[in-house]
C-alpha cells in the first residue's frame, strides 16, 4: 500500500498533550475555562439563552394571557357557574335537601323560616334582586317575586318574639347577652339555629350596614331562631344558669307566628310548587341550565329535560342562519375578489398600487359611516330604487326590499370584509410566474383549460386564507347585522350582544358563545382534515 505525505496525521507535541491534561478533570471530563465541567457549562449558558428567549416574548405572552385567553376561560366559567343561588340563600338550599317537589305541596315551616332568615340578610346586602333576577330566567315572575318580599320582610310580625323575650328578661335587648351565651360551652351546639342567625347578624351589622354589632340590638330573626331552638327541646344541662335556660320554660306559652303565613300574605306564588322546584333545582354551585337554553332546551321542575315550546326556540335557528350567512358572505366575497386580486397581479406595479389603495379604502373609513351609507342607497326610499323607478324599470309600489333583512346584511357585509378576501388571494398571485400560463398555452391548451387546470390549483392556498378570514369574522359580527339586518338579518353574536348589555344574562351569553367557539373550532377541524391548513398560505 503507497501513502502520500497528506495520508500522515501529526502526533500532538507534548505541550498540547500537557494542556488537554489540565483541561480535563479526574474522571476525565473536560473542562471549561473557568475550571466547570464543559458540559455543564454548556448547560448553562443554554438555559440563559433560553431565559432571555422567555423574557423577549414574556411581554407579548401576557399580552396573549390577560386579553384572549383570559376572556376565554372567564366565559366558559360563567356558562355553568351559578354560585349566587347557593351564596344567597345557604340556609334554604340545605333545608329544601330533602323536600319533595312531587308532592304538590309548598315546603313547610322550617323552610319558610330558612328563607325568612336568609332573605333578611340578602335584603341588607341587595342580593335578593340579583337572586330574582337570576331566577328569572328560568321560571317568569320570580324577579318581582323576590323583590316584593324583599320590601316586605322587614316588616313581618316576627318582632313578636324580640317582644316577649324582652318582656322575659331586658338583657335580651342587648346584643351582649347573646355574645356571652353563645361562648359558653356547649351552648352554640345546643342552639345551632340561634349560633348562625347571630353570626349572620354580626357579619352583616359589620359588612352592610357598616355599624358596631356592640351598639345595636338584634334583629328580629335571631330572636325568631332563638325561639324555635328552645321549642325544639334543645339539652337542659348546656342551658343551665343561662337566660336561654330560665326562658326556656316560658316560651311554651310565646304567641306564636307563622312565617309561611307571612310570606304568603306578601305574596301568594310563594305557595306555588314550581317557585320552590326553580330553587330546588338551582342550588348547586354549577348548572346546565345555561347550556340547556342556548340549544332550546329547559328543565322541568321533576328535572326531566325537554325541547322548549316552538314559539320560544329560538337560538338554534339563530345558529343555523349565522352559519348559512356567514357562508354566503364567504362565497360572494371569493366570486367578487377573485378577479379583483387577478387584476391587481397582472396590472401594471404602478397601476396595481393605485387600485390596491382603492381596495384598503374602506379599513379608514368609519364601520358607522359604511353601514349609513347602505342604508341610504339600499332603503325603499333609497337612491337606487329611486333611480330604478325613475329609469320605469320599477314601479313606485313594486320598490325592492333590500335593506334590513338578509339581503341588506349580505351586501354591507361582505362590501366590509372584501378586502380580507382580496389580500390573501393577490399576496398568492403575485407569486405565480406568468411562463406557467403560457407554457400551458403552447402546449396546446385554452384560455379556460389553462386557467382552470394551471392557474385556479395555484391560488387554492389564497382562496383558503381569505375564506377563513372573512367567514370566521363574519360569523361574530353584530354591528352591521345590528344596524342594516332588522330581524330577518340578525346573528346569533347580536342575542349575544343582547344578554350582555340588556338582559344582562351573562350566563347565557356565555353559553351561547362557548357554543358558537365550539362550531368554529369544529369547522376549522374539518377544513383541516379535507384541505389541510398547511396548504393556506398568505403570500
Amino acid at each position: 500500500m503507497t501513502t502520500t505525505a497528506g495520508d500522515y496525521i501529526e502526533a500532538p507535541s507534548r505541550s498540547e498533550q500537557a494542556a488537554r491534561a489540565e483541561a480535563t478533570d479526574a474522571r476525565g471530563r473536560l473542562l471549561a475555562a473557568d475550571g466547570t465541567p464543559l458540559k455543564r457549562s454548556l448547560a448553562r449558558a443554554l438555559r440563559r439563552q433560553k431565559l432571555r428567549a422567555l423574557a423577549l416574548i414574556a411581554p407579548l405572552l401576557l399580552f396573549i394571557v390577560l386579553t384572549f385567553l383570559a376572556p376565554i376561560a372567564d366565559m366558559l366559567f360563567r356558562s355553568v357557574e351559578n354560585a349566587i343561588v347557593p351564596e344567597t340563600l345557604p340556609r334554604t338550599v340545605i333545608a329544601l335537601a330533602d323536600w319533595d317537589h312531587t308532592a304538590g305541596e309548598a315546603p313547610d315551616e322550617d323552610v319558610f323560616a330558612a328563607l325568612y332568615t336568609d332573605l333578611v340578610v340578602a335584603e341588607a346586602y341587595k342580593r335578593h334582586t340579583r337572586l330574582g333576577s337570576r331566577l328569572n330566567y328560568e321560571t317568569s315572575g320570580m324577579s318581582s317575586l323576590f323583590r316584593k318580599s324583599g320590601r316586605r320582610v322587614g316588616r313581618f310580625d316576627t318582632d313578636e318574639y324580640t317582644k316577649q323575650f324582652v318582656a322575659l328578661d331586658p338583657a335580651w335587648e342587648n346584643s351582649a347577652t347573646f355574645e356571652a351565651l353563645l361562648a359558653r360551652a356547649g351552648v352554640a351546639a345546643a342552639l345551632p339555629l340561634t349560633a348562625d342567625a347571630y353570626a349572620a347578624w354580626k357579619q352583616t351589622v359589620i359588612e352592610a350596614e357598616g355599624d358596631d354589632p356592640a351598639e345595636e340590638e338584634p334583629w328580629d330573626f335571631v330572636y325568631t331562631a332563638l325561639y324555635r331552638d328552645l321549642v325544639a327541646g334543645p339539652d337542659a344541662a348546656a342551658l343551665a344558669d343561662t337566660l336561654a335556660g330560665a326562658a326556656l320554660p316560658a316560651v311554651g306559652g310565646f304567641e306564636t307566628v307563622s312565617i309561611k303565613a307571612q310570606f304568603l300574605d306578601a305574596d301568594d306564588d310563594w305557595a306555588d310548587p314550581d317557585v320552590w322546584a326553580t330553587i330546588q333545582s338551582l342550588s348547586g354551585v354549577y348548572t346546565r341550565s345555561y347550556f340547556l337554553a342556548a340549544a332550546d332546551f329547559e328543565q322541568t321542575p321533576d328535572g326531566t329535560i325537554v325541547p322548549k315550546p316552538e314559539d320560544e326556540a329560538i337560538y338554534l335557528f339563530l345558529f343555523e342562519r349565522t352559519l348559512y350567512l356567514s357562508v354566503t358572505i364567504t362565497f360572494t366575497c371569493l366570486l367578487l375578489g377573485y378577479p379583483i386580486a387577478w387584476l391587481l397581479a397582472n396590472l401594471p406595479l404602478r397601476t396595481a398600487n393605485l387600485l390596491l389603495i382603492l381596495v384598503l379604502l374602506p379599513f379608514w373609513t368609519s364601520l358607522l359611516v359604511r353601514a349609513s351609507s347602505w342604508i341610504v342607497l339600499l332603503q325603499q326610499q333609497g337612491v337606487v330604487n329611486d333611480t330604478l323607478v325613475t329609469l320605469g324599470i320599477l314601479s313606485d309600489d313594486g320598490r325592492l326590499e333590500m335593506m334590513f333583512n338578509q339581503t341588506g346584511t349580505i351586501i354591507a357585509m361582505t362590501h366590509i370584509l372584501l378586502p380580507f378576501m382580496i389580500l390573501p388571494l393577490y399576496s398568492v398571485m403575485k407569486t405565480i410566474p406568468p411562463s406557467y400560463l403560457r407554457a400551458a398555452k403552447s402546449l396546446g391548451a385554452t384560455d379556460f383549460t389553462a386557467f382552470w387546470r394551471v392557474y385556479f390549483p395555484n391560488t387554492i392556498p389564497g382562496i383558503g386564507a381569505g375564506a377563513i378570514l372573512v367567514f370566521i369574522l363574519s360569523i361574530g359580527y353584530y354591528i352591521t347585522p345590528e344596524l342594516v339586518g332588522g330581524t330577518e338579518g340578525l346573528f346569533i353574536s347580536n342575542r349575544i350582544a343582547y344578554h350582555i348589555s340588556s338582559s344582562l344574562n351573562w350566563g347565557l351569553a356565555a353559553a351561547l358563545a362557548t357554543i358558537l367557539l365550539l362550531v368554529v373550532l369544529i369547522l376549522y377541524w374539518c377544513y383541516d382534515r379535507i384541505v389541510g391548513i398547511d396548504n393556506v398560505k398568505l403570500g
